[in-house]
């Protein structure tokens, strides 16, 4: 008998201690996945290279350019103004510190990572070296914008081009969409027919492209265009109690209330 209680009094401490491990796993998972959520809030682009391995973060407040090369191993630089290019999507930073500089150019262009294979919007190359240096070091590699992950979510309409929406606008139900902020694409429902398409994301900049729709014939006076349409003119959004409001340099668009 003695024996017995013994056994049981292992196999307690046994399942308590392994849930407690499962407990504080699960609790180091959420920790690790939003601290990479205020990471990408924090810094809006993010680009790597190889031979020598390169990386920088470009932010708000700051730019962090870490490295494999002697003497640049981690440099930090205030956040500056892009210099636009007037005829592509060509961006240009001037950066310094007290001990550095560089200049480093983001381009709008199809980039594969040399060692992974990977495909990344945008080329970039940085020169970059110190303030006793006469020749600066170039380095080139692929980098990406940081999608709001706030917008990852499913949304349904309230407001279009200013007035607030009724179910009698739409032929079923009001328009929702699904944003998926990782691939960068959406899906949903325009108030007649299924729509999707791409979102094109930037810095301050957010756009819907190559919106595609079902084609089944709306009833008159049915909004779906109007949505559509106020949906393709969106360049920039704002997020905050729950909505999620998209403008032009015209004025407020859309919103939406989160619904997920």
């Amino acid at each position: 008998m003695k024996n017995l209680l013994s056994l049981l009094l292992l196999l307690s401490i046994a399942v308590s201690c392994k849930s407690t491990a499962s407990k504080n796993s699960d609790t180091k998972g959420t920790t690790s996945e939003y601290g990479n959520q205020e990471d990408e809030m924090k810094y809006y682009f993010t680009a790597t290279g190889n031979e020598p391995f390169w990386g920088i973060k470009m932010g708000s407040e700051e730019i962090v350019f870490t490295s494999l090369i002697p003497g640049k191993e981690k440099l930090v630089f205030p956040a500056v103004e892009a210099i636009k290019a007037m005829d592509a999507n060509v961006k240009m930073y001037k950066v310094s510190n007290e001990t550095s500089s560089g200049t480093i150019t983001i381009q709008q262009l199809e980039c594969q990572n040399s060692m992974s294979g990977v495909i990344s919007p945008y080329k970039v190359s940085i020169e970059i070296k110190n303030n006793s240096e006469l020749q600066s070091k170039k380095v080139e590699g692929c980098g990406k914008y940081n999608t709001d992950y706030r917008l990852h979510d499913i949304w349904v309409l309230e407001e279009l081009n200013g007035y607030k929406v009724f179910a009698t606008d739409f032929q079923k139900e009001f328009p929702r969409i699904e944003i998926n902020s990782s691939e960068n694409r959406f899906s949903g429902y325009g108030g007649c027919n299924g729509i999707s398409g791409q979102i094109f994301y930037e810095k301050d900049v957010l756009r819907f492209t190559k919106v595609i729709s079902t084609l089944m014939a709306c009833a008159p006076g049915n909004k779906e265009g109007e949505f559509t349409k106020a949906l393709q003119s969106t360049t920039t959004y704002s997020i905050g109690d729950n909505r999620l409001t998209f403008s032009n340099p015209s004025g407020k668009l859309l919103v939406f209330r989160k619904v997920d």
